[in-house]
């Protein structure tokens, strides 16, 4: 898939208020200070579409991105940043809760984990969570950049099968990605196009 054009559309706490547009939507979700805004302005090709901040937890909103005119990528705010206040962090998970569960538009989510740590409970808990409300998502370890491939690989196959032992009989379909090396990139992209050409196919008129 090319990237022909991105923009924001808006920013906002309510899920009634989101587009109303009938066109796929792909949610990206982790803990804060993942990379994900780094992630998403690599993924489109674009410098600073979404606002990247040395203080995490600074995206607190739910914020839409029109792509290519037929689908939208959503930042969603970050989850377990102890600097946040607990009314803040409440707050943030009522709206966030809310999107999963309301959102019709959304196809597929992507979770955010850092491949140089051990699973986190807090990211476990939210997988698990996800899965019980039968919300379809993928898993993008992000940072590989940081790791030598060897130690990337057994990283991501001890963090698979916890989630295999702990959770479900098979693990969720994951991307191993670089904001800074654009790895991942492009499978990335494969995978959404792929969605968006069956939706489209299968609502035409």
């Amino acid at each position: 898939m090319k990237i022909k054009s991105a923009h924001f559309v808006m920013s906002n706490s309510d899920v009634t208020k989101c587009p109303s547009e009938p066109i796929p939507e792909y949610a990206f979700i982790g803990r804060s200070n993942v990379g994900k805004s780094s992630l998403i302005n690599m993924l489109l090709d674009r410098k600073n579409l979404a606002k990247t901040s040395g203080r995490p937890g600074k995206t607190q909103l739910i914020n839409h991105f029109k792509i290519n005119e037929n689908w939208f990528l959503v930042d969603l705010p970050g989850y377990g940043y102890a600097r946040v206040s607990k009314k803040d962090k409440n707050t943030f998970q009522k709206y966030i809760t809310n999107y999963f569960q309301q959102r019709k538009q959304l196809l597929c989510s992507f979770v955010l984990v850092d491949i140089r740590h051990e699973p986190q409970k807090i990211d476990m808990e939210f997988m698990q969570w996800m899965g019980e409300n039968q919300i379809p998502f993928c898993i993008i370890f992000t940072k590989a950049d940081k790791l030598k491939p060897n130690v990337i690989t057994k990283n991501v196959e001890t963090y698979l099968q916890i989630l295999v032992d702990d959770i479900w009989e098979e693990a969720p379909q994951h991307f191993v990605t670089s904001s800074s090396k654009s790895l991942g990139r492009e499978n990335l992209l494969e995978f959404i196009q792929n969605i968006n050409q069956s939706f489209f196919k299968e609502n035409a008129v």
